[in-house]
């Protein structure tokens, strides 16, 4: 049976600025939205709130959903990836928590999209789907029977 990965990352907005995180991958920088797979015994929204504090140190619950992806790699593996939207009131520290996040970056739109280090080309598409401003409501997903969460 087919099971695609099932992941989640969060685009973090504020004062004009998006929220990358950097980790090395084969000797060289590459930057992410906050992100990471859905684990057991977890909805899809504490899995972005964990990957958010795991990554950057921040502690947020993100407040809409931007889009849902089916994504295929280039390696031919599958995700579903939700997408959401945490805007903060103002740039705050980091402090990643996740040994393989070297460190965070505060970028603006134009810096994200026109970089040669981006991890996937999914993290400019994810930033174009967010400033879209199409987003949707959280409540649009549910966990149903979550006696077992």
């Amino acid at each position: 049976m087919f099971k695609p990965n099932v992941t989640v990352a969060t685009v973090v907005h504020a004062q004009g600025k998006f929220l990358v995180v950097e980790e090395w991958i084969n000797n060289k920088p590459t930057w992410n939205q906050p992100a990471g797979h859905l684990e057991a015994n977890e909805t899809i929204l504490q899995a972005a709130e964990r990957e958010l504090l795991e990554e950057t140190g921040i502690k947020a619950t993100p407040t809409q959903l931007i889009k849902i992806h089916q994504w295929i790699a280039p390696d031919k593996t599958q995700f579903i990836r939700f997408l959401f939207a945490v805007e903060l009131g103002s740039l705050c520290e980091t402090q990643p928590q996740d040994s393989d996040i070297s460190e965070c970056h505060w970028l603006t739109a134009e810096e994200i999209l026109h970089s040669s280090c981006l991890r996937s080309p999914l993290v400019a598409e994810s930033l174009r789907c967010f400033l879209t401003g199409k987003h949707y409501p959280l409540d649009i997903l549910t966990a149903y029977g979550d006696h077992y969460l």
